[in-house]
């Protein structure tokens, strides 16, 4: 275990706490005096206020009364899913895209526990969402009457506030208060369950909410005693890292983070949830680390000396298994969550805020500290991992049948639609695929689930994000597992004429699953065929166009660009391409699971990091 440099009072790892109450509102909806409306009508009047622009949702009897005025509302648009568990993905998906709070609504019982799995993945992923259900009456509860469900204990692990709505006068600051907490500091998910009685009790509505958060302080201004113990840190290391996280992209920090490693020379990495959030372009990118990170990101993150962790939670699949991860570092641990600080590893410098404010920070500090450059001692460091990307390099072969190789399909639209377009990838190999043979320069411009791993995330994501970002080409890269879980909103997507293109990899398995266990099971492959490729169980061009959608299909390598071509010019309703590929690709390089990050398997076998030979 290493044993701190500097020591650091618990008291001193950030700033001042914030209280930061404010919440946005538009001047328009402001009302000095109150009005007179239902509970239903001060909901809707409330996301007006909030600037709210679309719900997705589904309606029944519970959150019935909203669904009378929200139909006469000019401003929120409310998009009629097929499942509500689509609504919360696609809750996800918009605020991924925009950084905006994203906002779903459902009824009791089924309705809202349906909501349950999108929920937890957006809470897993920092996701800021609203989720607003209906309740049954007061009288009712507890006493297990028709769809009564206690949606807020359900919820209370998976989200980081709820509440329940007992009084009408308070649905402006329920609402208030939600979004303010979703948004700020480490975004996540607040649910507010309302009873169906409350909606319809007479109420007053008024803005802005007085309102008061005596419990909630945030501290996104870091404290200049960790700063300047981590400016030595860094001024004395010869093999640093920035170990980069999403929190990166939710503080919009990027600019920073490219500023900062222009200062010091720093190499960088990028998790899973920060692709994009520093260019893969940059010759100082090594790529993603984890279980199927690119070797020279593992390698960095085993070599060094220092590791600059920047909203980043020391996540199992990057660290594997953790006494042997990174053992010669020193740990510099910057997030705006305290609760993450040496939770999963032991923090030389612990520092709590925002990454936009600390990179800020730690640049003055820095250019106080030193007139040299920062990075004029790394050149040994550059060439030691310069070389092992050049001996490593990402990569796939292309069958000898002649079927497609799914990387070369992945590459392929990553390369035809550009760094402009946002991708969203589902859970399995084709995720693994789209993070490394995509190139990200931009944030938001990569959305999956990564903490959670929810097979079924992408078509409802990819919804929301086209709704959020309209101009932007959004691609869906989907598995033909993770496609048949959600596939039903591409019906939403074609009533609503939201053009987003999928691309279904359609290698006829649970293709991730199979992985493991041709790893760990001896290639017995119990119940992953799942017969898209023998049977066309479904068939998936003719399961789009009954869905409203253009459908394509691909299985040469000589009509892959045509395909994607005619995909693209398709811009007044989605588009489903049903690659058929080999079924036999893996996905290299790869950890197992706890194991340590010293033994990576390669195509060709498990390859000790350390080789002195490599």
């Amino acid at each position: 275990m290493n044993q701190p440099t500097t020591l650091v009072p618990p008291a001193s790892i950030g700033g001042p706490s914030e209280p930061a109450t404010e919440v946005a509102c538009t001047t328009a909806n402001s009302s000095a005096s109150p009005v007179l409306v239902t509970g239903a009508q001060s909901v809707v009047r409330s996301l007006e206020a909030l600037d709210v622009e679309i719900v997705f949702g589904i309606p029944g009897g519970a959150i019935l009364p909203v669904y009378d005025p929200l139909l006469d509302s000019p401003q929120v648009r409310h998009v009629l899913v097929r499942h509500e568990q689509g609504a919360g993905h696609a809750a996800t998906g918009y605020a991924q895209a925009t950084g905006k709070v994203g906002v779903c609504m459902a009824t009791s019982g089924p309705g809202a526990t349906n909501l349950v799995t999108a929920l937890a993945d957006a809470q897993t992923d920092s996701v800021p969402v609203v989720a607003i259900t209906g309740q049954v009456g007061r009288p009712l509860i507890g006493t297990d009457a028709f769809q009564e469900v206690d949606i807020c204990g359900v919820t209370m692990p998976i989200t980081k506030h709820n509440m329940l709505v007992t009084d009408p006068d308070e649905i402006p600051k329920a609402l208030a208060d939600a979004f303010h907490i979703a948004s700020t500091g480490r975004p996540g998910v607040v649910l507010v369950d309302i009873p169906k009685d409350i909606l319809q009790a007479r109420t007053t509505f008024s803005w802005p909410p007085e309102r008061a958060l005596p419990g909630y302080r945030i501290i996104t201004r870091p404290h200049h005693r960790p700063i300047r113990a981590a400016a030595d840190l860094i001024a004395a290391a010869e093999r640093p890292v920035l170990y980069v996280g999403g929190g990166v992209i939710k503080s919009a920090a990027a600019p920073e983070l490219r500023e900062f490693v222009e200062l010091t020379g720093i190499p960088v990495v990028t998790t899973l949830m920060a692709r994009g959030a520093f260019p893969d372009s940059h010759r100082l990118h090594y790529g993603m680390p984890g279980m199927h990170g690119t070797v020279a990101a593992v390698a960095a993150l085993q070599r060094s000396d220092l590791l600059i962790a920047l909203g980043a939670r020391f996540d199992d699949r990057v660290t594997g298994e953790p006494t042997s991860f990174a053992p010669q570092a020193k740990v510099i641990h910057v997030d705006i969550d305290p609760a993450e600080i040496g939770k999963n590893r032991f923090v030389d410098v612990p520092i709590v805020g925002d990454c936009k404010n600390v990179l800020n920070a730690l640049m003055n500090q820095i250019r106080i500290n030193s007139s040299d450059a920062v990075g004029s001692g790394l050149v040994d460091w550059y060439a030691e991992l310069d070389r092992i990307r050049d001996s490593f390099p990402l990569g796939y072969t292309c069958p000898a049948t002649g079927a497609l190789a799914p990387e070369r399909v992945i590459e392929a639209i990553g390369q035809a639609a550009g760094p402009e377009a946002i991708y969203v990838a589902g859970v399995g190999q084709h995720q693994m695929w789209a993070a490394h043979f995509i190139s990200y320069d931009k944030p938001r411009s990569w959305l999956n689930s990564g903490g959670l791993g929810t097979m079924g995330y992408a078509v409802p994501a990819a919804l929301g994000a086209k709704l959020g970002a309209p101009d932007r080409e959004v691609w869906a890269i989907d598995g033909d597992g993770c496609f048949q879980m959600t596939n039903q909103e591409l019906a939403t997507a074609a009533i609503e004429g939201v053009p987003i293109k999928v691309a279904v990899i359609n290698n006829g398995n649970l293709g991730m699953v199979r992985q493991l266990q041709h790893v760990h099971y001896q290639g017995r492959y119990s119940n992953v065929d799942l017969a898209t490729h023998t049977r066309r169980i479904p068939d998936f061009a003719l399961l789009a166009e009954a869905l409203g959608c253009v459908a394509l299909r691909c299985d040469h390598e000589a009509d892959l660009e045509a395909t994607i071509a005619q995909a693209r010019a398709v811009t007044d309703r989605p588009v489903v391409i049903d690659f058929i590929v080999d079924d036999t690709a893996l996905v290299w390089p790869m950890i197992a699971a706890g194991a340590s990050n010293n033994h990576i398997m390669l195509a060709e076998g498990i390859r000790p990091l350390f080789d002195k030979s490599d």
